[in-house]
């Protein structure tokens, strides 16, 4: 699984999850940190990658376009990655379910 972390999520969390998830990236890793959610958006479309984000705005348009990409939208809040690592590890299962089936374009983690 490809998860693309969002610019409001740490890039340390590619390091902590990368036994669990090696293929993850973060847009900072790409240049994107400053670049809008459209083009971000395009980017894990063009590239595989399920987006990872605290932000609501990329929800939407997953519900007028559809997907790919996928969207795991997190709402735990602000919290320390420590608590976001724990949070994915957590859910892992319901993520891998999530990545493969085909009617859901997004998932809320809360």
């Amino acid at each position: 699984m490809k998860l693309l972390f969002d610019q409001n999520l740490s890039f340390r969390l590619i390091k902590q999850l990368e036994l669990l998830l090696p293929d993850s990236s973060h847009v900072r890793l790409h240049g994107m940190e400053q670049q809008d959610d459209r083009f971000i958006r395009q980017f894990a479309k063009d590239n595989g990658f399920v987006i990872v984000t605290q932000d609501a705005d990329f929800e939407w348009p997953s519900q007028i376009y559809g997907f790919p990409p996928k969207i795991i939208w997190l709402r735990c809040g602000n919290t320390a990655t420590a608590n976001i690592r724990r949070f994915l590890e957590t859910n892992y299962d319901l993520i891998l379910a999530f990545e493969v089936d085909d009617s859901l374009a997004c998932l809320e983690l809360s």
